[in-house]
């Protein structure tokens, strides 16, 4: 059976890896990064053409399986999938890191959007750690007032704050690693999206005292949903019963 496996998340890789030579596996990478990290099994880079291209993808690639494994901010391509998916009736999977939940002690601020994240920077702090991608610091960039510490895979391009540094760097990152960016910046506030997986900046920011500026994920389609990638593996096996 064929798989498409959606996106270029770590899980999707882990997922290509467990189920590689089992099925015949397909990864889709969006190809915003130009060196990604590639899973095993056939790769393939680039947009669809929306729900419709995608959904003629599917009929004429026979695939028998989507595993939606982007990135949980990933809204647009999700509802793609989703729709594409209901249209052809190719069974639909949605492998998803779970969120992050604030402890006892920790300085959360929760907001649904970036331009919300904006609105309410100024008033948490003005060194500012920004951990929401190179995409998002259009956003910010009128913020003359705030210093900007931004990290990302790749160099950003567009519009930015006046006063950035930029970080190139691509995880995983460790606890000690983030207390040293902190401590080294004077950071007085982290900016991220809630996209799950490692916490070390968020337990950095505890340890700190540092709040925390959280951009919610947005709603997921309604498909069925997993954590880890050996449930998503687990669902496949199911189809060939």
């Amino acid at each position: 059976m064929k798989v498409l496996v959606l996106g270029g998340t770590t899980e999707a890789r882990r997922l290509a890896g467990l189920i590689h030579g089992e099925f015949a596996v397909v990864s889709s990478l969006a190809g915003r990064t130009s060196a990604p990290l590639l899973p095993a099994g056939e790769v393939r880079i680039g947009g669809f053409g929306g729900a419709t291209g995608l959904a003629g993808y599917l009929r004429d690639t026979g695939v028998g399986a989507v595993v939606d494994a982007t990135h949980p901010f990933a809204a647009t391509m999700s509802g793609n999938v989703f729709e594409a998916c209901a249209g052809t009736g190719v069974p639909l999977m949605i492998l998803r890191r779970p969120a992050w939940s604030a402890g006892p002690g920790d300085d959360w601020h929760r907001v649904a959007s970036l331009p919300a994240a904006a609105a309410g920077l100024p008033h948490l702090g003005r060194r500012v750690f920004l951990t929401t991608g190179r995409q998002g610091l259009p956003v910010f960039a009128g913020l003359d007032e705030c210093w900007f510490l931004s990290r990302s895979v790749e160099a950003p391009t567009g519009d930015v704050p006046r006063n950035l540094e930029v970080l190139l760097d691509r995880g995983p990152f460790t606890v000690a690693g983030e207390l040293a960016i902190l401590t080294r910046h004077h950071i007085d506030v982290l900016v991220t999206k809630d996209s799950g997986g490692s916490p070390a900046k968020l337990a950095a920011a505890h340890e700190l005292g540092i709040p925390v500026l959280m951009v919610n994920r947005p709603a997921t389609p309604p498909a069925p949903v997993v954590a880890t990638p050996d449930e998503a593996a687990a669902w496949l096996r199911t189809l060939r019963r």
